[in-house]
């Protein structure tokens, strides 16, 4: 014992009298080779570059074709921005774009607000509630074309059903522009509603009901948790829904085209039709990219407004 230091330290002697061994620190293993975030990036840059000429060549294609001139589908001489100013000086062109935001605006606000309703009816906890979210999403796993041809049948005036249902006389639905315009708008409201409901529905099964059930404690009303609980944390989730259904609907052509024969010109219907009905490639390409920058332009416009709770603040990662 007396040949023993207090504490055992490294160098004192044991109590038979030996010393102790010697203890050395190790340096901390350092990491070799690349890091983590750069393999990764590694590994996605393949898949990116592929998606992205996926994704980019038709487009680029279309710009390159619509600097020519065309007779049917023979190239014939370079033109330059003579389409675009062709496009940009029309009012065709100009009705259509109104007729497409017009559309984009009303079909959008009126599927979110239903869309919210689904949402919190399949997000309820009641009897039965399997069967009624499959009746709510029906309508959207039905084939447009499918849901264009009966909305059709139901606005035509023979049979007249919704005329009938109504009791609205013999109005000619989809022979004029406005009464075309507010059909296909109840058609895609009917059609796409389900798929907003759905995804607010994901959101709404993220929020934690702890938080409900304390502002419960605190006394606030149904409609309370719903503007300062519900709105505010599904806020995500409602950016991503407009989103999605804005840049949907600002290329609308299938239910234009089936249920007016394409007589509700938006501008995808007057790109068809330039390329289709009445063979223009060069005035059909210069439409294709006018209403690509336009839905890019809308959609960046968006998100720049409303979704930075999605894409995050940059300096936050910095």
């Amino acid at each position: 014992m007396s040949g023993s230091t207090p504490g055992g330290a490294p160098g004192s002697a044991t109590e038979s009298g030996a010393p102790a061994p010697q203890v050395t620190e190790r340096p901390a293993p350092q990491q070799e080779g690349i890091s983590e975030r750069a393999l990764a990036r590694i590994f996605i840059t393949p898949s990116f570059v592929v998606m992205a000429a996926i994704a980019l060549f038709p487009i680029l294609y279309a710009a390159y074709e619509s600097l020519f001139d065309f007779t049917f589908f023979t190239r014939e001489d370079f033109v330059g921005l003579a389409n675009y100013v062709d496009q940009l000086t029309s009012p065709r062109f100009w009705t259509a774009v109104f007729v497409t935001i017009a559309f984009t605006v009303v079909s959008v606000t009126l599927e979110f607000i239903v869309g919210m309703i689904f949402a919190l009816i399949m997000n309820a906890a009641f009897r039965g509630r399997n069967v009624t979210r499959a009746v709510i999403l029906l309508p959207w796993v039905i084939p447009t074309v499918i849901a264009g041809q009966k909305w059709r049948y139901l606005f035509e005036q023979r049979p007249g059903y919704i005329n009938e249902w109504l009791g609205l006389g013999a109005i000619d639905w989809l022979g004029s522009g406005a009464s075309m315009f507010w059909a296909v708008v109840i058609a895609d409201w009917w059609k796409t509603s389900p798929f907003v409901a759905l995804l607010l529905l994901a959101g709404l099964q993220t929020i934690p009901q702890e938080t409900y059930e304390a502002a419960k404690v605190d006394g606030a009303t149904w409609w309370q948790r719903f503007r300062n609980v519900t709105l505010p944390l599904l806020a995500p989730s409602i950016v991503v829904a407009l989103l999605f259904r804005s840049v949907d609907a600002l290329r609308i052509f299938d239910l234009a085209d089936v249920m007016t024969n394409a007589r509700l010109e938006t501008l995808s219907v007057l790109a068809q039709r330039s390329i289709v009905r009445d063979p223009q490639p060069d005035v059909a390409n210069a439409l294709a990219v006018l209403t690509f920058i336009l839905i890019m332009g809308i959609g960046l416009l968006f998100i720049s407004l409303m979704g930075r709770d999605v894409v995050g603040d940059p300096e936050e990662g910095s």
